[in-house]
């Protein structure tokens, strides 16, 4: 469906392969390499993060749309950008974010994906964003309020989050990335959960999952049963692990696809997701999640450091929204712009005396709204120093970073 902005077509790549590149290259995606997934990213060098992670998703995804004669280069694409708009922290710092944001919209981090790609970046001279494509955008909307979904369809009607009201499915590809998104996490997060010391080997042979494959890697390779083996027990039972998850995914989508034929992408937004496990598979990584949220996720130590995540991101918000001089002279700019801007189009409407009132309104929404943005931007190790700048305190501290 093409681009927001029209462009003539690359002479030597695909649109999506162009999409890809210029994802690759934009600053958003650099930023991610010191970004939480689970661990902060002081806590040590081999643990993922956004970046890895994501580099991880798009392996997945390629591997599994080849077999399955996807696009290959569109799975990418939204694969490696899935992640653009997440926070500091992880998941801490996007609650703190979307708590600080509740009087103005909240925060999502796959809608921030988005304003990432279609506003924050700034590296051509015709157009905000990196103009991606249709397919691209959409695939890497995977969540989207339906507040925010029709905000985002007021602007772009029949766009990317027309789906979230009309209750229907994305392309097979962005079907598909989700699920890769998935698939990797849970194998990461046990791969770094057991580095970390949280969760143990025998912890996992609660999980039919994993176990399943400790137990054949183990009759397949005795030695491993040795104490000082374990690591080499650990992969080769999370490569299996893996590798079952994708082959079922393949099988039970192909299968999937057999049985409604030949069908258009516009027949596929009308049907369930096409994309998806085999029943047994899906039991058995609901279980597998579950672990991880108890084990590992809500751990102590977990919740310690990402309770003091959530103070920064909080203490960040307050100060920037109260002194919003303190933030780069860009996001000053788009503060008082847009404040001129959306406040003359809206008091427009109204009598004198309730003008200066949703004045203040406006003005206090893009503040925040700016400051989220500058905030979302940050990598761990920056937000540590700004918040250390601004308030004088040190929560966390930046370890070997």
């Amino acid at each position: 469906r093409g681009r927001r902005f029209a462009q003539a077509p690359a002479p030597t790549r695909t649109d999506y392969q162009r999409d890809r590149d210029r994802i690759v290259h934009c600053t958003a995606f650099r930023r991610l390499v010191y970004k939480t997934q689970v661990f902060l990213n002081h806590e040590g060098d081999l643990f993922r993060t956004r970046l890895t992670h994501s580099l991880e998703v798009a392996q997945l995804g390629r591997s599994i749309a080849r077999s399955l004669r996807l696009n290959e280069d569109l799975v990418e694409a939204v694969a490696l950008a899935h992640d653009l708009g997440h926070t500091p922290f992880g998941h801490a710092g996007q609650d703190a974010l979307n708590d600080c944001m509740a009087a103005f919209g909240g925060f999502e981090h796959n809608l921030q994906s988005l304003r990432v790609v279609d506003h924050l970046e700034h590296r051509y001279p015709e157009f905000d964003g990196l103009n991606l494509t249709f397919e691209t955008r959409e695939g890497i909307l995977k969540h989207c309020s339906i507040a925010n979904a029709k905000a985002l369809e007021a602007g772009e009607p029949g766009g990317v989050a027309q789906r979230f009201l009309t209750h229907t499915q994305p392309s097979l590809e962005a079907q598909l990335c989700n699920l890769a998104d998935e698939i990797a996490y849970n194998a990461h997060d046990i791969d770094d959960g057991v580095r970390s010391g949280l969760i143990t080997l025998a912890q996992l042979q609660a999980v039919p999952l994993f176990d399943e494959f400790r137990r054949q890697t183990l009759a397949d390779f005795p030695q491993l049963h040795q104490a000082d083996q374990g690591r080499r027990l650990l992969y080769e039972s999370i490569r299996r692990m893996l590798s079952a998850q994708v082959y079922d995914v393949i099988a039970a989508t192909q299968s999937a696809l057999d049985a409604v034929g030949s069908i258009d992408l516009a027949a596929v937004r009308q049907l369930p997701p096409l994309v998806q496990f085999g029943p047994d598979m899906r039991a058995k990584s609901r279980v597998l999640k579950a672990f991880l949220l108890q084990q590992l996720y809500r751990h102590p130590q977990v919740l310690q450091t990402t309770g003091q995540a959530k103070q920064v991101v909080r203490a960040l918000f307050d100060a920037y929204f109260a002194a919003p001089h303190e933030m780069p002279e860009r996001y000053q700019r788009r503060a008082a712009q847009g404040a001129v801007g959306d406040a003359a189009s809206v008091t427009a409407s109204v009598t004198a005396s309730v003008t200066a009132s949703v004045t203040a309104s406006v003005t206090a929404s893009v503040t925040a709204r700016a400051v989220a943005d500058y905030i979302a931007g940050m990598t761990d190790r920056f937000a540590v120093r700004e918040h250390h700048r601004l308030t004088g305190q040190t929560l966390l501290t930046e370890g070997c970073v």
